[in-house]
């Protein structure tokens, strides 16, 4: 084996191995095979995914890492998940897939043989020690991988020791933005096991909204009640699926303004609103992202009606906006009108022309959703941004007012809030589909949910 793969990741408070013990963990160890009909939960559909890739580039070589591990303090890691190119071309996503890679290698005039590269199970026997002294991929320390067999049964593919791969050379995912930005092309539309994975995870998160709702009296009598929603809703992502897809945001009053506040560090006062972004990620790593903007005490106040109503109306013209063949930019133009057009109304512009209103608001009015909360990045502007919209695309609408606590151009009783709604869409032939429909959105329809909730 070569170094780094024979080189046994140890602490330095382990303790040394005799001889004596080395010999005595070597045997006895009963056979214990993965089940023969196990396969990735993707299985039957990655096959025609490597195949678009393989049709983008013929005659040349590939690769896909999955990743490697980061320290997050001197010998613990950060909790690893493959890239999302790897999940979606492998249908491999656990945290046992540290270091693996994926080459598609060219075979014959335009097609290409895919290869995975792993890291296989350590064997119990013929005086290997990975398995109990390694504590990052002994298989007591962290958990079993599968032999070579094994993966290959999984997963469709064939597979070999990562020892075997050498210098990777080719067109590398994490390194060739060509090849990176194909691959994030490619997920732009989503095939139909995709949008059920995605309906699964807005299905947890709406569950994960719910909880956070009923715990809203402990939450309050916390001096951290933010910390204590975002740990509601984790419970509910870790039990559901594999966590979270994004840290959550749990920003009440003024923290509302913060458009990613993620400290969450704030009491929870009954006065305030509660604008929750969190979203669950699957095992398959796909995951949802909405956004609701709650009252604490379970009503809203007059003002607080009155700048979720405007939010919400921006939000009901952009996803009418939605459909096949639409540009991309119309809803959140759509929305952003309509909000321009109520700040005015209010006094606080004089007119809707021009993008003065963008003090107010700062930020685009969705994204695609997918293996990635913001998905599909990499991919050029004229495909994403600049393009149009197609059936089975899944997206965001999450227009939003942040009205900051020390902006003098506001009046004094409308500083200080903060109102997002946002919902998770799937392009459909003829319009879009609300895949969070079960979450309501108006304010009698929160205000009777909520109340349905903390009551029991």
């Amino acid at each position: 084996m070569t170094e780094a793969l024979s080189r046994l990741n140890t602490g330095s408070h382990d303790l040394p191995v005799s001889a004596e013990l080395s010999r005595y963990m070597a045997g006895n160890w009963a056979p214990s095979p993965l089940p023969d009909s196990e396969r990735v939960a993707a299985y039957a559909v990655t096959p025609a995914r490597r195949a678009r890739l393989s049709a983008l580039f013929p005659g040349e070589r590939l690769v896909v890492p999955a990743g490697e591990l980061k320290v997050r303090s001197n010998d613990c890691d950060f909790r690893f998940r493959p890239h999302s190119a790897y999940a979606w071309l492998t249908g491999l996503t656990g945290e046992d897939q540290v270091g693996h890679v994926l080459v598609m290698e060219p075979s014959g005039p335009h097609g290409h043989e895919a290869v995975l590269y792993l890291r296989p199970r350590s064997p119990r026997t013929g005086g290997g020690e990975e398995f109990y002294r390694d504590r990052r991929y002994g298989e007591f320390w962290v958990g079993r991988r599968p032999d070579l067999a094994e993966a290959e049964r999984l997963t469709g593919l064939r597979c070999a020791h990562l020892e075997a791969l050498g210098d990777p050379a080719g067109r590398n995912a994490a390194t060739d933005a060509g090849l990176a930005t194909a691959l994030s092309e490619l997920r732009l539309v989503k095939d139909a096991w995709e949008v059920e994975q995605l309906q699964l995870a807005v299905d947890h998160t709406a569950a994960g909204f719910e909880d956070v709702v009923r715990a809203l009296p402990r939450a309050l009598a916390h001096p951290r009640g933010e910390r204590w929603i975002e740990g509601v809703f984790g419970l509910r992502a870790r039990a559901e699926g594999n966590g979270t897809g994004y840290d959550t945001i749990a920003a009440s009053g003024a923290h509302a303004c913060v458009l990613h506040w993620i400290r969450n560090d704030g009491r929870l006062d009954a006065g305030d609103l509660l604008l929750l972004d969190a979203g669950v990620e699957t095992d398959t790593l796909y995951t949802a992202d909405i956004t609701r903007t709650l009252p604490l005490s379970g009503r809203f106040s007059p003002v607080q009606r009155q700048v979720y109503e405007l939010v919400l109306a921006a939000q009901e013209a952009g996803i009418a906006a939605l459909r096949p063949g639409a540009s991309f930019r119309d809803f959140h133009r759509a929305g952003m009108r309509v909000i321009a057009e109520g700040l005015a109304d209010w006094g606080v512009l004089k007119d809707a022309e021009g993008d003065l209103h963008r003090r107010y608001t700062l930020c685009s009015s969705g994204h695609m959703l997918g293996l990635d909360v913001h998905d599909c990045a990499k991919a050029r502007a004229e495909t994403y941004l600049d393009g149009v919209l197609e059936e089975g695309q899944v997206l965001t609408v999450e227009p939003g007012l942040y009205l900051q606590p020390d902006d003098e151009t506001l009046p004094p009783e409308l500083r200080g809030i903060g109102v997002r709604i946002e919902d998770d869409l799937v392009v459909t032939a003829t319009g879009a589909r609300l895949m969070s429909g079960a979450l309501p959105r108006t304010v009698a329809g929160i205000e009777e949910w909520m109340g349905g909730l903390l009551e029991r």
